[in-house]
């Protein structure tokens, strides 16, 4: 708030409104270190805001001639919203920079484990062979996705708000336009066509992309959880020894970063619940919706921000295991190559048919509990129709990879074109 005082006295002044030497005088006091914060705050709530009681303690820590230009032109209001502006612009500074090293942890995961081949899970049972790498590069796609919408927040839709008591400007007189501008320039934010005192339209894109990054986070931490599981352990957070821990059973390790960024995506949405919910404003200034964005857009920038450097470390010390991937593809015997099998047969015997027999033969293996390669290869139907070499290259699940490398490939090319 400290910032945009001084940037506004800065404006003015460069529109001529205000004495050059006064807005020094006002910039140089409006530092951090001066003020009594405690006393602000506690004098805040009879005002409904901290910006009456900081004003009047920056108008007594400068001089008789300046005192007339501090906060000139301004609403509590102008001050509260470019600050938060301001704040978040930064915040997404550093968010950004850790997801884009997400997002490139996860085009690494993508490409070293491009031809991992691993169990997909549908409804957390096991469907059809795919790669960790395509996992990976499902991740990538999701994460840069959000990460355009966090960068297009920050760099379009961070703005300024000068419009006085009721968005009229009127005491800059015709100068109202020419000083929000400069003010924008300063603070480096971008400058609104018209105020947006109750127009949260600005608020609500931000909290609705640090929500989606919240989930997309997320879902990467959440399939992490999933595969890290004892009786999975298809991948680990690979941090120190210590990491991980319980205080009473020596033997876990659990992945703990990933719990942390579920939990962080688990409250994201209802902070941006409550943003959106403050949309709905009266007239020229809202009676308590505006006040219910403050703490709430701070939680979810925090939130946001631990979800992110969380993931880095999470990501950049992950261990896969493509040997016990390997096992739990076999570890049924092949029943995950059913849709293989019926997918070959069909061709022979008709989609309806072919279906037919492998579900016949998945429901055998799963009663007798035989591996279904074994039921398959005994299975007189299967065998009039197909050899035995057509058999094994059906219970492939090598061979059963559809464009999953095209896929990868095509999203690693769009990561690197990504700014």
């Amino acid at each position: 708030m400290l910032d945009v005082e001084a940037a506004l006295a800065q404006a003015e002044a460069d529109a001529g409104l205000v004495p050059p030497p006064a807005a020094a005088e006002i910039a140089a006091a409006c530092q951090v270190p001066l003020f009594d914060m405690s006393g602000i705050a506690r004098r805040a709530v009879a005002a409904g805001n901290p910006v009456a009681p900081m004003v009047r303690d920056l108008t007594d820590a400068v001089s008789a001639g300046a005192r007339p230009y501090v906060h000139l032109g301004a609403t509590s209001q102008d001050i509260i919203d470019t600050a938060t502006s301001l704040i978040a612009h930064r915040a997404l500074g550093v968010v950004l920079t850790d997801v884009a090293t997400v997002a490139d942890a996860c085009a690494a995961l993508s490409e070293e484990h491009a031809t991992t081949v691993m169990t997909a899970r549908t409804l957390l049972q096991p469907a059809v062979p795919t790669t960790f790498g395509l996992k990976a590069a499902a991740w990538l796609v999701a994460v840069d996705e959000a990460r355009a919408q966090l960068d297009r927040v920050r760099s379009e839709r961070l703005a300024i708000q000068l419009g006085g008591a009721a968005g009229t400007l009127a005491t800059l007189d015709e100068n109202g336009v020419d000083v929000a501008r400069r003010l924008a320039e300063r603070l480096g934010l971008a400058e609104p066509v018209m105020p947006w005192h109750t127009d949260r339209t600005r608020m609500a894109e931000l909290a609705a992309a640090l929500a989606t990054t919240a989930g997309v986070l997320g879902k990467v931490a959440r399939d992490i959880t999933l595969l890290a599981q004892a009786e999975v352990a298809e991948v680990a957070e690979g941090e120190g020894a210590d990491h991980g821990g319980s205080s009473t059973l020596p033997q876990k390790r659990n992945p703990i970063r990933a719990v942390l960024i579920v939990a962080a995506a688990e409250r994201a949405p209802g902070f941006a619940a409550t943003i959106l919910h403050a949309m709905v404003q009266e007239h020229e200034r809202a009676a308590g919706a505006w006040h219910a964005e403050w703490e709430t857009l701070r939680e979810l920038l925090r939130l946001v921000g631990g979800a992110g450097g969380h993931a880095v470390h999470m990501l950049s010390s992950l261990r896969v295991d493509p040997a016990r991937m390997s096992a739990h593809l076999r570890s049924d015997g092949g029943l995950v190559m059913a849709e293989s099998l019926a997918h070959r047969l069909s061709r022979e015997m008709g989609q309806g048919a072919a279906r037919d027999v492998v579900r016949r033969c998945s429901a055998e293996s799963l009663e007798r509990r035989v591996p279904f390669a074994d039921v398959v290869a005994g299975d007189a139907e299967v065998r009039r129709h197909l050899t035995d070499a057509e058999i094994a290259a059906a219970l492939d699940p090598a061979g059963y990879l559809g464009s999953a490398q095209a896929l990868i490939r095509r999203a690693r090319a769009a990561h690197r074109e990504q700014p």
